[in-house]
């Protein structure tokens, strides 16, 4: 029985460069463990700080840049347009009256421009990072351009005027402004037979720092002619409550008798500071709320030619 249960037992010991193998796996195992966690804090704390160092050295070479297009490539903009084969484009000096004024914005500016003509993608290349927003009396011709170009904001407008009209326009505005045609108001909420009132609801909050008349049309007699626009362009100047104070107007077409009638009702002479043959360049200060005269000088109405 004893020598059974001696033969039967064996005795199993563990060699001790296998206990020391052992031990040494897992000191291997722990020493990897935290290398592997200092690498991942380190690599942690250089990534949020590579992300915060490049933020914020994006974020000074955007407060440095300048908003604007520069004066070379607005000149070399000009240049191609002004020699377009298009032979209704404006003049060079035209375009760079306009140019010039979107510059003098101390920050991107708000244009305003009535008509789609040759010239729209200048100005919205001009007013580089600024709003540019064109109405039209065309609604397919503006569906036309939104589509071609789709930075193009573009809305139609229906004018209800004609061209015929323009001394009973006038007149009608002149005994209604204390009312309906005050220059300084709302011209959503307006009824002066001049004023557009249909316009998209938010464009009447816009601060307009420059607005350009280059349409409708206004040739013949059925034609809805420029007054309306050039009388909201004039609404909207005076009754501006931004930082900025002033609007810059242009009317192109300035050679047209109707236009000059109107701007000088409107615009009003004393604002007038530089023209040509074809352009009239204003520039209006806002008014105070209680205004009921467009102008320091009244004018008699005018004839009804064109």
């Amino acid at each position: 029985m004893k020598n059974n249960l001696s033969n039967s037992t064996r005795l199993i010991l563990l060699h001790p460069y296998i206990q020391k193998q052992g031990s040494s796996n897992r000191l291997w195992l722990l020493a990897l463990v935290s290398f592997l966690t200092l690498a991942f804090l380190a690599t942690l704390i250089y990534t949020r700080e590579s992300i915060t160092t490049t933020t914020s050295t994006v974020a000074a070479v955007v407060a440095a840049a300048n908003p604007r297009l520069s004066a070379s490539v607005s000149r070399a903009l000009i240049h191609y347009a002004s020699n377009s084969n298009n032979s209704d484009h404006m003049t060079y000096t035209d375009m760079k009256h306009i140019s010039d004024a979107l510059r003098q914005c101390s920050q991107p500016c708000n244009l305003l421009v009535f008509g789609l003509t040759p010239e729209s993608l200048l100005w919205r290349a001009l007013n580089h990072n600024g709003r540019t927003v064109f109405i039209d009396e065309n609604r397919y011709y503006a569906a036309y351009i939104e589509e071609k170009y789709p930075e193009i904001e573009a809305y139609d407008v229906q004018y209800a005027t004609k061209l015929s009209e323009m001394k009973e326009l006038i007149v009608a505005v002149k005994e209604q402004v204390r009312n309906e045609c005050r220059p300084v108001q709302n011209l959503l909420f307006s009824e002066c037979k001049l004023g557009l009132n249909d316009l998209p609801n938010q464009l009447y909050e816009v601060e307009w720092d420059v607005i350009l008349v280059d349409g409708p049309r206004g040739y013949w007699p059925e034609a809805p002619g420029r007054m309306a626009a050039i009388f909201t362009a004039a609404v909207l100047a005076r009754s501006k409550r931004g930082s900025n104070p002033k609007t810059h107007v242009f009317v192109h077409d300035f050679n047209m008798k109707v236009d000059r009638v109107t701007s000088d009702e409107f615009l009003c002479r004393e604002n007038l500071v530089k023209s040509t043959d074809t352009m009239g360049h204003f520039v209006l200060d806002r008014m105070d709320s209680n205004a009921v005269q467009f102008c320091r000088n009244t004018h008699s109405p005018p004839s009804n030619s064109s």
